[in-house]
């Protein structure tokens, strides 16, 4: 297996980017994923604001590991304004060049009362053209198993990315999302592994009335432990997130960080990887 890198979504610790700091900082970590900043996403801070916050960063000596952006996610559907997106890219190139942050999350939006064929060719050529630019900048886009055209089915991810062919464009696996979208995750990653380049820790189980639960890693169904297997027997070499959901969700627009599940979260993904299955790999 090879060495991991633990890092994690700062705004489920909590909104402000002290707190974010300190919490991966009480893992013993040095990486954030950065969503939003006192509830703001980070494309969309004022100039004097990411400037504040990118030397906060750099103080702490806290690396970011990647930058999700709003970019097809499930407020932006297909028939939207695609200058949107455009122009939020654009800003994240400016802004990850200065964190030193990799990647950029994105997803492949809503249909928008499209019909599939129509939805499905819509979703290729944004995604096509926000590659080909990410790609002048350095840049990966992460498309996640989330909300969107290919949220749900890796034959759609091996689409996109197959037919538009750019190494600017791989996919973020989010080993909680099966269970909240009804599917299960580990048939899943065994299509998409190869191109997976960022992985969400998450787990969840079924509740009461059809509702999600979410819970530490191990303790759900998303067989997070098999999951992980999976990935260092194919040999993955990327950062593992945690977005714990404990009490924040943003797609829900409900909750705020919790600094503690935080914390618990990423001590039970610790305790995982300390399985003799993962003990060779250690952490980086």
């Amino acid at each position: 297996m090879p060495q991991v890198r633990l890092a994690g979504l700062g705004d489920e610790a909590a909104p402000d980017l002290a707190g974010q700091i300190d919490a991966v900082a009480e893992l013993g970590w040095n990486r954030l994923e950065l969503r939003t900043i006192g509830g703001t996403p980070v494309a969309a801070l004022d100039e004097d604001a990411f400037r504040r916050a990118a030397g906060h960063l750099e103080r702490a000596g806290t690396a970011v590991a990647a930058v999700a952006s709003k970019i097809g996610d499930w407020s932006r559907p297909v028939t939207g304004d695609f200058a949107d997106d455009v122009r939020e890219l654009e800003v994240l190139a400016r802004r990850c060049a200065v964190l030193g942050a990799p990647l950029v999350r994105v997803m492949s939006y809503p249909h928008g009362g499209l019909d599939e064929p129509e939805w499905g060719r819509r979703v290729r050529a944004r995604l096509r053209e926000l590659a080909r630019r990410a790609e002048d900048h350095g840049l990966v886009l992460a498309h996640e198993n989330c909300a969107g055209w290919a949220g749900e089915r890796a034959d759609r991810m091996l689409d996109l990315v197959a037919g538009i062919g750019s190494p600017a464009l791989r996919l973020l696996f989010d080993i909680g999302n099966g269970v909240a979208h009804g599917y299960p995750p580990l048939p899943m990653l065994r299509e998409i592994v190869p191109h997976v380049v960022h992985v969400h820790v998450k787990d969840a189980r079924a509740g009461a009335r059809g509702q999600v639960v979410f819970v530490p890693p191990g303790e759900g169904e998303a067989r997070v432990a098999e999951c992980l297997d999976v990935l260092f027997r194919n040999g993955y070499g990327g950062v593992l997130s945690i977005e714990p959901h404990v009490k924040l969700q943003p797609h829900l627009r409900s909750g705020t960080g919790d600094r503690e599940g935080f914390v618990a979260c990423g001590r039970a993904l610790e305790r995982l990887l300390a399985r003799p299955a993962c003990a060779a790999g250690g952490r980086r």
